[in-house]
């Protein structure tokens, strides 16, 4: 979350402080996420936004927050990196909850959050309302980070134009 609001709630700081204090949380910073952004930029939106929305409704927005902060804990480049028994989509939420149990204790919903995040990509829904939200803000943020990208490609095609109609699809998917 590129305005670092974020830092000034003091609700949601007691609730995920520690946490992003720990190396294995700042070692996100070393990922790239969806292309543009980092994953602990990812986490970091994707928890603080959940948690706004989970407390705007009077749901369980602790635990919202930590899962969201923690759904993406590894360490590799999932662009790249295959797995024999799944796809990504079906495994990193097993390796963070894996490695956020290294860091905290998980409650059952924190724990549920983080396995069905990728919900819709796969099959197991959330089994809490809470993991709804986290699993929406998710799809969301990815869809608004590399989509700023694509902005940036379209008015870079266009800078300096004037009364210009014509479109070059051939730069824009490069």
């Amino acid at each position: 979350m590129k305005d670092n609001i974020w830092r000034n709630d003091e609700e949601y700081m007691s609730y995920v402080g520690s946490l992003l204090e720990t190396k294995e949380v700042q070692k996100l910073a070393n990922y790239t996420q969806h292309h543009f952004s980092t994953r602990l930029e990812h986490v970091i939106t994707v928890s603080y936004v959940s948690y706004r929305i989970a407390k705007t409704l009077g749901w369980n927005a602790k635990a919202v927050a930590r899962a969201g902060l923690l759904h993406d804990l590894f360490y590799y480049d999932w662009r790249t990196t295959k797995f024999d028994r799944g796809t990504h989509a079906w495994i990193h939420p097993r390796i963070a909850v894996r490695n956020a149990e290294k860091l905290t204790k998980l409650s059952d919903l924190e724990k549920d959050i983080i396995i069905k995040h990728m919900w819709g990509a796969t099959l197991c829904p959330p089994k809490y309302k809470e993991g709804y939200i986290v699993t929406i803000v998710d799809k969301y943020s990815a869809t608004a980070e590399y989509s700023e990208h694509l902005v940036q490609k379209v008015e870079k095609l266009f800078r300096g134009r004037k009364n210009s109609t014509a479109f070059d699809f051939e730069k824009v998917s490069k």
